[in-house]
């Protein structure tokens, strides 16, 4: 009887700073960025949305401006987009 192996941990590509990410599930809420932070529902935002990413903060939430706005979003709902 041969061991058994661990499975392959899949890592995606760290976000970094002006990366263009993509959305691409919506959380329970959103965070605004701005000086004075704001809970607003996630319907600001559509899924598939395309975005910058401004700065890593705190916590480890991602700052990304939208179309509509900037928001602190967690990486489980960000996909980096390839360029191309």
């Amino acid at each position: 009887m041969t061991p058994l192996s661990p499975l392959p941990i899949f890592m995606p590509k760290p976000l970094a700073v002006g990366d263009r990410i993509r959305l691409i599930a919506l959380p329970a809420f959103v965070k605004t960025a701005d000086p004075m932070p704001a809970l607003r529902s996630p319907n600001v935002l559509t899924l598939e949305a395309e975005g910058t990413v401004i700065n890593q903060r705190p916590g480890g939430y991602w700052s990304v401006h939208f179309a509509n706005g900037t928001f602190l979003l967690e990486p489980q709902y960000l996909e980096a987009i390839e360029a191309g």
